[in-house]
C-alpha cells in the first residue's frame, strides 16, 4: 500500500512537473516571509531598544549582587567587631585593668557590669592569683549567654580552660591550632580566620591577654563564626534576586509598551510614506507634543511641502509651457491648411508663420535662460561704470514706444556685475511697464547707490497693480488680473528679471497702487557675487 501511495506520487511529479515546482516555488516564498518577518521583528527599533535595556539592567546587576553581598558580609563583621569589644570592655572592667573610667560607657554596658556583680560575688573583687582568676573565669562565663555562633572562652596556663558554650565547632576544639595560638598570646588581637572547606567559613575574634601583677596569667577570646550569618546574607540576596527578576521582567513590559508608544511616530512615518505617489502628496503627519521625533515629524511635513509645492510647480509649468507653444502652432497649422495658391494670401500667412515662429524662439529663448540661472557659469562679471550704464539703458528703453521717457536719477560710481544680463533686466522692466502703459503716461528711469548697493529702477503712471497680484506676478507663465495688455507673452519676463537680480544676490522689489503707476526696482551689492566667471576688462 505504501509503495502504490509513493508510485502514484511519483506520477504526479512525473506528470505534471510544473505544478509541483509552483508549490515548492509557493513553500519557499512563505517560508521567505517568515524568516523576513522573523528579522524584521528581532532586528527592529524597538526590540534593539529593549535589548539594550535588558543588557543594562543585566550587567547593573552583575555587579550589584556581588557589590552588595561584600558590603552586608563588612556590615555583619563590623558588629560582630563592635560585639566583641563591648564584651572585652565589660570584662576589663570587672577585671580593673580596663583604660576608661565606668561613668564613660554607655548605660547599657554599665548595667550589665552591675547585674554581673550582684549575680555572682566572685566578680565583685578583681583576681589577685591564678586560683582567683581560675574562680573569676568560672564566673563571668557562667553568667553568659552569648548569641548564636558566637562563643567566649578562657585560656590559662598555654591551654583550653573554659568556653561558653561548651559546644565548639572542631575548628575551635580544646587541642586546635587556633586554640594553642591564642593561648601564647601576649599582646591583644583581632582579626578575620579564613578556614577552607570548612562549615564555619570565616571566624571573626578578638583576643586579649589577661596581665595579673605584671604577669600574663590568661587569655579571654571572643570569637565568631561567619557562616550562619552569612548564610543568612545569602539567602536575603537569593530573595532579591527572586524579586529583581520579577522586577525586571515587569520593566521590560513596561519598556516594550512605552518604546512602543514613543516609536509610534516613526512607524506613522513609515505608513505615510508608503502612501505616498507621484499622484497623491497629500499625506501628512500628525504632530503631538514636542522633542525629536516631533521635530522629525514636522521636517518630514516640511519637506513634503516642498516636495508637493514643487510637483505642483513643475505640473503647472508643464502645463502652461505646453498651453504657451500649442497656440502658435495652431495658428501656424490653421493659416498653412487654409493657405490658397493666391501670392497674396501666401505672402500674409509666411508673414504670420514667421511671428509666430519668432514667438516660440523667444518663448524658448527665455525657458533656456530661466534654466541656466542656477548655474555658476550663469554671469560673467565685469567692472563697469554705472554712469556711462544708466545713459545706455535710457538711450535704449526710448525705442520700445511712444511714451513721455524720463531719466530721473543717475548714480556715480563703479559696480561689478553682469552688463548683458542687468540691461536685459532692465529692458524687460521696461518692456513691461510699456505694455501696460499708453502715449500719455509717464516712464522714468534711474539709479542711485547707497550703503554699498545700487538700485535700478523704472517707474510708471500706468494701471497699477492690485496688492494680491504683487507677489504672484514674478511666478514663471503669471499675469496679472486686471491685465490690458497692448501685445501678449509668455508671462515669463518678471521671472527673468528676478532670475538676473538673484544671481547678483540681489532682489527685485514692488511698489503699486492701482490707478497710481508701478515701481520696478533691481538692487543688487556693489561687490561681486560668488560662483560666477569674471572677465577682465
Amino acid at each position: 500500500m505504501g509503495q502504490q501511495a509513493k508510485k502514484e506520487k511519483s506520477q504526479v511529479i512525473l506528470f505534471y512537473p510544473d505544478t509541483h515546482k509552483s508549490v515548492k516555488n509557493q513553500q519557499n516564498s512563505i517560508a521567505g516571509t517568515f524568516l523576513k518577518h522573523r528579522r524584521g521583528f528581532f532586528w527592529s527599533t524597538r526590540t534593539r531598544i529593549l535589548s539594550w535595556y535588558a543588557i543594562i539592567l543585566f550587567f547593573i546587576f552583575l555587579v550589584f549582587i556581588p557589590t552588595i553581598r561584600q558590603a552586608l558580609y563588612a556590615r555583619v563583621n563590623q558588629r560582630v567587631n563592635e560585639e566583641a569589644i563591648e564584651k572585652i570592655e565589660i570584662f576589663e572592667q570587672l577585671l580593673g585593668t580596663s583604660n576608661t573610667p565606668k561613668h564613660q560607657l554607655d548605660e547599657e554596658s554599665i548595667e550589665a557590669i552591675d547585674k554581673l556583680k550582684q549575680n555572682d560575688n566572685r566578680l565583685l573583687k578583681p583576681p589577685t592569683t591564678k586560683q582567683e582568676l581560675r574562680e573569676f573565669f568560672d564566673a563571668f562565663l557562667g553568667n553568659q549567654l552569648p548569641q548564636d555562633d558566637t562563643f567566649l572562652i578562657a585560656l590559662m596556663d598555654e591551654k583550653f580552660y573554659k568556653s561558653s558554650p561548651r559546644a565548639r565547632p572542631k575548628e575551635m576544639d580544646r587541642d586546635a591550632k587556633l586554640i594553642r595560638d591564642w593561648a601564647k598570646l601576649t599582646q591583644t588581637k583581632q582579626e578575620e580566620v579564613v578556614i577552607p572547606n570548612s562549615e564555619v567559613e570565616s571566624i571573626v575574634y578578638l583576643a586579649q591577654p589577661v596581665e595579673i601583677q605584671g604577669e600574663i596569667m590568661g587569655v579571654i577570646v571572643i570569637a565568631h563564626t561567619t557562616a550562619g550569618e552569612r548564610g543568612e546574607v545569602l539567602e536575603t540576596l537569593a530573595v532579591i534576586v527572586r524579586v529583581s527578576a520579577f522586577v525586571l521582567i515587569f520593566a521590560l513590559v513596561l519598556a516594550w509598551l512605552a518604546s512602543g508608544k514613543i516609536l509610534a511616530p516613526l512607524r506613522l512615518l513609515t505608513q505615510t510614506a508608503r502612501k505616498i505617489s507621484e499622484t497623491d502628496l497629500n499625506q501628512r503627519i500628525t504632530i503631538d507634543g514636542n522633542g525629536e521625533l516631533a521635530e522629525l515629524g514636522t521636517t518630514f511635513n516640511d519637506m513634503m511641502d516642498r516636495l508637493q509645492n514643487a510637483f505642483i510647480s513643475q505640473r503647472n509649468f508643464i502645463n502652461d509651457a505646453g498651453h504657451e507653444l500649442r497656440t502658435p502652432i495652431t495658428i501656424i497649422r490653421g493659416h498653412l491648411e487654409l493657405m490658397g495658391n493666391d501670392p497674396k494670401e501666401i505672402q500674409e500667412t509666411l508673414t504670420i508663420v514667421i511671428d509666430e515662429l519668432e514667438r516660440m524662439n523667444r518663448f524658448v529663448n527665455d525657458l533656456m535662460l530661466l534654466a541656466k540661472a542656477e548655474r555658476p557659469d550663469f554671469l560673467l562679471l565685469e567692472t563697469f561704470d554705472v554712469c556711462t550704464f544708466t545713459e545706455e539703458l535710457f538711450a535704449k528703453v526710448k525705442g520700445l514706444g511712444d511714451r513721455i521717457w524720463k531719466l530721473e536719477a543717475v548714480a556715480r560710481g563703479k559696480i561689478v556685475g553682469d552688463r548683458q544680463r542687468l540691461t536685459q533686466a532692465v529692458m524687460n522692466l521696461a518692456q513691461n511697464a510699456t505694455q501696460h502703459t499708453n502715449n500719455t503716461d509717464t516712464i522714468a528711469l534711474g539709479s542711485m547707490i547707497y550703503r554699498d548697493k545700487v538700485s535700478f529702477w523704472v517707474r510708471d503712471t500706468g494701471a497699477g497693480i492690485a496688492s494680491a497680484d504683487q507677489y504672484r506676478i514674478f511666478q514663471r507663465f503669471a499675469r496679472a488680473t486686471n491685465s490690458r495688455r497692448l501685445s501678449e507673452g509668455a508671462g515669463l519676463g518678471l521671472s527673468i528679471v528676478q532670475a538676473i537680480a538673484e544671481a547678483h544676490k540681489g532682489q527685485v522689489t514692488l511698489q503699486s497702487e492701482l490707478g497710481a503707476g508701478s515701481v520696478f526696482t533691481i538692487i543688487i551689492p556693489l561687490e561681486s557675487p560668488q560662483e560666477a566667471t569674471f572677465i577682465q576688462n
